[in-house]
């Protein structure tokens, strides 16, 4: 995924707020980056059961799930709204502080993320956004590959870092260790994807 738009421009949320709301965009360090078409049906399946799980799960609870379309700002600091330079838009997010809850999205790095990979944005998610995600201090970041059928867990370590993957299987279970008792099941998802091409 190459920058969309002029690249030698830095755009802020003030300008993202202004582009049309048909084409979709997401913002790292000032760089606009045109996000892919309508994903497939095996991404949004997966995107849409991990939601399922995750609401019915924490019901009742502080923490709330998000699907996409949904605008994290990701501040440097204190900047105003206007000025954040970096606006993401992860598949599936947890957020437990509702102070981060506005209006239009949330302000300030969610719990939990979950990307989906597909062709189109895998170094996208792989490098530019588990770089942003570890800088804003998401505490945990899934990688979702519904093609190998493998899920590469980062957790922030004790220095703000995530260090290397644990590379997880889709089968079973796969717990969420920033949440209690919550995890992932997958047997029936996967059952209802295609099998992987050779």
């Amino acid at each position: 995924m190459q920058p969309a738009l002029d690249n030698q421009t830095r755009y802020t949320y003030r300008d993202y707020l202004t582009w049309p709301e048909d084409v979709r965009y997401e913002l790292i360090d000032g760089k606009a980056y045109l996000m892919a078409p309508a994903p497939t049906l095996d991404h949004q399946d997966i995107a849409g059961e991990i939601y399922r799980q995750l609401g019915n799960q924490l019901a009742g609870k502080p923490c709330r799930p998000y699907i996409a379309p949904v605008d994290v700002l990701l501040p440097k600091q204190d900047e105003a709204n206007e000025q954040v330079d970096t606006i993401v838009q992860p598949d599936v997010l947890v957020v437990c502080d509702q102070s981060k809850l506005e209006r239009r999205g949330v302000r300030g790095a969610p719990d939990f993320v979950v990307e989906v990979l597909s062709p189109s944005t895998a170094y996208h998610d792989h490098q530019r956004k588990r770089e942003v995600y570890e800088r804003a201090g998401v505490k945990e970041y899934w990688l979702v590959d519904p093609v190998e059928r493998m899920i590469l867990v980062y957790r922030l370590d004790n220095q703000g870092r995530y260090g290397k993957p644990e590379v997880k299987e889709m089968t079973g279970e796969t717990p969420i260790s920033i949440l209690p008792e919550v995890s992932i099941q997958w047997d029936s998802l996967v059952e209802r994807l295609p099998p992987p091409e050779d």
